[in-house]
Order: C-alpha cells, then structure tokens, then sequence
C-alpha cells in the first residue's frame, strides 16, 4: 500500500490524473468508478484534461435501489454531471436500481465485471469504513449484492437529499471480492471526519469490522489523502 499525502483535494486530485494518464500509456482500457463528493474534483481535473476515453469503458461501484438514471440523486445522474457528459466513454456500465429482479441484477453485473476487467479502481471511504456500499460485517468474499443501508451512510448521505427520509434503504453495490479484483486501486479520502476510518484501513488489524482494511491485502493500491484525513496515522 502506497500512502500519498497531500495538502489537499485538488493536489490530490492531479495526482489522481497523473496515475490515470499513466495506466492509459500503458494500455489501460477500463475503469471503475466511485461516486459521491469525494472524486468530484478528480473527475474535474480529468474533464479539464485531453484524455481521450471513447475507447474505454466504466464500471461504477454501485447504485440506489429504486432510482433510475433521471432521478437526480441517482449515480447514473451523477456520474452523467460530473463525468460522462463531458468526457464520454465507449461503455458505460452501472447497476440497474429499478431492476424488477435484484438477484437477476447482481448476476449479470458480476458478468460484467467478469468480461470487463478493472484495470484502475476509484474508491472512497465512508466514516465507519465501508468501500462501494460495503458496510461493516460484510464477507470479505462477497461479489455484486444487494446492501441494506446502515443508518451511519443514511445520515451521511441525507446531505444530497431533501430530508433524511428521502434517501433510499438498499443499494447494488460491487462486492468487496469484486473490487479485489481490480490490478489498480486508488483510494481518497478528505477531511478530518475520514480520519479515524483511514487510520485503521493503514494501521489497523484486517477485520470485516473495518472493510478498507482488506486492502491491505491487496498488491497495488494508492492511498491519496489530505493532510487532515492523515491526522491520525502514526
């Protein structure tokens, strides 16, 4: 595990692209992507950037169950905003939240993954550790599933919404085995709230307690973090 710490999000964020142009020199063809205010400033640099990804193709983490790809809080939205409008891919691949059958979803999503493999993965982490939707106590061995939100992301996601109420209970999510997967991992996170889940995803035991932590087990992955989230470490 290669830790990068920064000053913050936006040197961060180049350093994000500069790993990005360098995977895509040396034949990188398909990325997974993450959502939510964490990489929004890493998908503005890439915007902003010459790099070409109409020959490439996304996997995003995961997906509100019962929301689809109109509704304004949905992921396929959001990426839409922050991303594909601006720089469009040859595929792009996320979780069907309004499938009628959820099983039948997380079957073909493996699929996906399966056919497409993940050169370079964007991650963040959630205050209690959770990578995707991947909440704590979830199997180090689970594939594409579907998760009951804890209330801990519920609340912390209530921020996108109109009221905590509004945000949906269950989600399609990329398993923590399915991430594994992935040749490359970027991890970021920002801030002092981050703190204390990045210093036990580095420092800390692996334990399905703590899910980032099981990326300590894995043979290439790049930690970028602001100075504030690596208040904690040693």
């Amino acid at each position: 595990m290669k830790v990068i710490t920064v000053k913050n999000q936006l040197e961060g964020a180049k350093i994000g692209l500069d790993i990005v142009s360098e995977k895509m020199a040396a034949g990188a063809k398909t990325f997974g992507l993450a959502t939510g205010s964490t990489p929004v400033e890493f998908y503005n640099q890439i915007i902003n950037s010459d790099l070409d990804f109409t020959d490439k193709t996304s996997i995003n983490l995961d997906e509100y169950v019962g929301l689809d790809g109109s509704d304004e809080q949905s992921y396929r939205y959001f990426m839409s905003q922050h991303l594909f409008n601006e720089k469009p891919f040859k595929a792009n691949f996320l979780p069907n939240g309004k499938a009628a059958d959820l099983d039948k979803e997380v079957k073909a999503y493996d699929e996906i993954i399966d056919a497409h493999p993940i050169d370079l993965q964007i991650l963040g982490i959630g205050q209690n550790g959770h990578i995707g939707f991947n909440e704590p106590g979830t199997s180090f061995d689970v594939t594409t599933h579907v998760v009951d939100l804890t209330q801990s992301t519920i609340k912390a996601n209530s921020r996108y919404f109109a009221n905590e109420a509004d945000v949906p209970k269950q989600a399609v999510s990329m398993g923590i085995a399915s991430i594994l997967k992935s040749k490359t991992l970027i991890l970021m996170a920002w801030g002092y709230e981050k703190a204390e889940a990045v210093k036990g995803m580095i420092e800390g035991e692996v334990t399905e307690s703590l899910p980032a932590s099981v990326l300590q087990q894995h043979d290439d992955v790049i930690v970028i973090i602001d100075e504030a989230a690596a208040s904690l470490l040693n």
